[in-house]
């Protein structure tokens, strides 16, 4: 669980090191048709030549990217790097037209403190350990039910030999990646899962900004109104069910969220409360597709799992780029100084592969001793329900591997369409073959 605050849509980064005598030392570029199914090749060639490097937005807008592992994770925790979405929007209005950084949700991903300090304690509570492995029982029976859904794919395909078989082609993105955590968040809200469609299109619309702006903004108020209805029909009922907008709607009564807030709040939680795992979970599958051996290994001991899950995080991290930051002071990053009021990019996916933090960085390796990656961020901003989106990747890749342990792929890999966005790494739609 991540954002819902999209970084403005860039042209991929090409490896230019910043010329301190020339600030606008780098063209605009155009996206290479290779990026979105692998960013690595160019930012491992960043990462070394220019690990602080200058790109721009599409619309002109100048961004600071910083690629190494050191780098990434000092900027992660210096406050000299700011998140204030209202501040960070008037700065880019004064630099260019057309840039929308997603001010019309207030959250506190895109909040500094003392905001951030007061939204983040209001919900901190419901992401703690105790709480999250209070639900483990609800994913599992999620999980369970949309593995027999799966079943009942493979259904009308069994065959009758020695041993039984059962195949079926299904989207692994559609039908399991994605509802499963929209269903997992469904239930910690108290909201209609049968309207999961309509959080996958707001979400889409808000993260990838597809459109034009008009577009992000219906989007917003869409969710708002829908939002804002169910907590007015719940005051008119008097219907306080024991979920988290309940709890959401008593701090509101204690003047502790706006109306504002709450939509903000609830829009985090339930586009970022699907979009890093649908992510994880695609990219692992398709992982384990690649090596048959490693997913043998990991069925033959199912323990293994959470260890596996921390690998699969950093080598295919879901949030390749965080949100858009923007400096308060000048900040000397790899002896780079880059100057106070710029737009700054912390490359997680970069970091997650630098060799000079993690051996043989581009091998996917379960096993692996060095941990510390960086795909749920850090500092104040570190992911809220990184320890539910764990719990729901290790239950999900677990109870998957044992009801199907010989699915393949259906398609050829390079037929696979990527999400548009540099922001995150996840796939449109996984089409596997299911083999029982």
């Amino acid at each position: 669980m991540t954002t819902a605050t999209a970084a403005p849509r860039t042209d991929t980064p090409q490896p230019e090191k910043h010329r301190p005598d020339n600030p606008e030392a780098t063209e605009p570029r155009q996206n290479p048709p290779t990026f979105l199914s692998d960013p690595y090749p160019t930012l491992a060639r960043m990462r070394e030549s220019a690990p602080v490097s200058v790109l721009h937005s599409d619309s002109g807008l100048r961004l600071w990217i910083i690629t190494r592992y050191d780098d990434v994770r000092a900027a992660l925790f210096d406050r000299r790097f700011a998140q204030d979405v209202r501040r960070a929007q008037a700065l880019a209005d004064s630099r260019v037209e057309g840039v929308n950084l997603g001010t019309e949700i207030t959250h506190m991903l895109s909040s500094d403190p003392p905001d951030h300090t007061r939204l983040r304690r209001v919900v901190q509570a419901a992401f703690s350990r105790k709480r999250v492995e209070a639900m483990r029982p609800m994913v599992e029976r999620i999980t369970l039910e949309l593995l027999d859904g799966l079943d009942a794919a493979a259904a009308p395909h069994t065959t009758r030999t020695t041993t039984a078989t059962a195949t079926a082609t299904v989207d692994l993105v559609g039908d399991f990646a994605f509802p499963l955590p929209i269903l997992v968040v469904c239930e910690l809200l108290g909201f209609p899962p049968e309207d999961r469609d309509l959080y996958r299109k707001w979400s889409t619309t808000i993260v990838t900004q597809e459109g034009d702006h008009a577009a992000v903004r219906r989007a917003v108020q869409e969710m708002g109104s829908y939002v804002l209805d169910i907590a007015d029909r719940r005051i008119r009922r008097n219907d306080r069910p024991a979920d988290l907008l309940t709890e959401l709607l008593e701090a509101r009564e204690r003047g502790e969220l706006t109306d504002d807030e709450i939509v903000g709040m609830v829009a985090l939680l339930l586009i970022g409360g699907h979009e890093t795992t649908v992510n994880l979970l695609s990219t692992s599958c398709l992982a384990l597709m690649r090596e048959p051996g490693q997913a043998a290994w990991l069925r033959a001991d199912p323990t293994r799992m959470p260890g596996a899950v921390e690998e699969f995080l950093r080598y295919d991290s879901p949030i390749c780029m965080a949100t858009t930051r923007f400096t308060t002071e000048p900040v000397n990053v790899g002896g780079v100084e880059i100057p106070q009021d710029e737009f700054v990019l912390l490359s997680l996916g970069a970091a997650n592969r630098d060799p000079a933090r993690f051996q043989d960085p581009d091998r996917l390796i379960l096993d692996r001793r060095d941990a510390g990656h960086l795909a749920f961020g850090g500092g104040i901003h570190r992911c809220l329900g990184a320890l539910l989106g764990k719990l729901e990747t290790e239950i999900a890749l677990t109870a998957l591997l044992a009801r199907f342990p010989g699915t393949t792929l259906a398609c050829q890999e390079r037929e696979l369409r990527w999400r548009n966005t540099m922001m995150l790494r996840g796939l449109e739609a996984l089409p596997v073959t299911l083999h029982r």
